[in-house]
């Protein structure tokens, strides 16, 4: 089984050369510390910052710097800092290649809920929903059951959506999974992980086809 950062890592190897990424709160901020240092990836966050690197080191940090999860961050060489309206227009003019959000609930036909539960107080949906509806690639981290041991992939989304289906891939504690016409295909185990165990964990439809390959991380 996977922690966080084991997620970001297996998450990191879907980052292509020159691709120009959005991170989401939560789980996705740790990919930039595992991308490779080779590739030419250009990391955004949506309140105005093309050029992320991984978190400061302690000691290291500078609060006027941060992503939009006031999460103190890094800048590379020749990063940029803009205002709110260029970063949605890059944003909503699809010129973010990848997005990595995390997420409440996914259903298997690529639904995606990850800003409310119903009673609790949120500031609001944010721009995820933005980035569901412009990005071409979206992968989801998190965890595959929530607190309660329930499963976090279904056949039908329960809480309010952010998308419609417009997930391609997750990356859970147990699994990666890829969204297909019918529902979820695993596509590897994290170690020591059985495919028994992903099926008990997934209430959604689960497809697997043939030996489903450990994980490297």
């Amino acid at each position: 089984m996977l922690d966080k950062n084991g997620i970001a890592k297996r998450i990191a190897k879907e980052v292509k050369d020159g691709d120009y990424v959005n991170l989401g709160i939560g789980i996705p901020t740790l990919v930039a510390n595992f991308v490779q240092e080779d590739l030419g990836v250009e990391f955004q966050s949506e309140n105005g910052v093309l050029g992320m690197g991984p978190f400061p080191f302690e000691g290291d940090e500078d609060a006027d710097i941060i992503n939009a999860g006031k999460q103190t961050i890094t800048t590379l060489p020749g990063a940029s800092f803009f205002d709110s309206a260029t970063s949605f227009g890059m944003i909503r003019g699809q010129h973010v290649d990848l997005t990595i959000l995390g997420a409440m609930e996914v259903s298997e036909n690529g639904d995606i809920a990850n800003w409310k539960i119903p009673g609790k107080m949120v500031k609001g949906m944010g721009g995820a929903m933005d980035l569901v509806a412009s990005a071409e690639n979206i992968i989801v981290a998190m965890m595959h059951t929530n607190k309660a041991g329930e499963s976090k992939l279904l056949k039908k989304c329960t809480l309010p959506l952010t998308g419609v289906g417009c997930v391609k891939k997750i990356v859970t504690n147990l699994a990666v999974l890829e969204v297909i016409v019918g529902g979820f295909k695993l596509l590897e185990r994290a170690p020591g992980v059985s495919v028994e165990s992903i099926k008990n964990a997934t209430s959604g439809t689960l497809i697997v086809e043939g030996d489903v390959p450990e994980m490297k991380t």
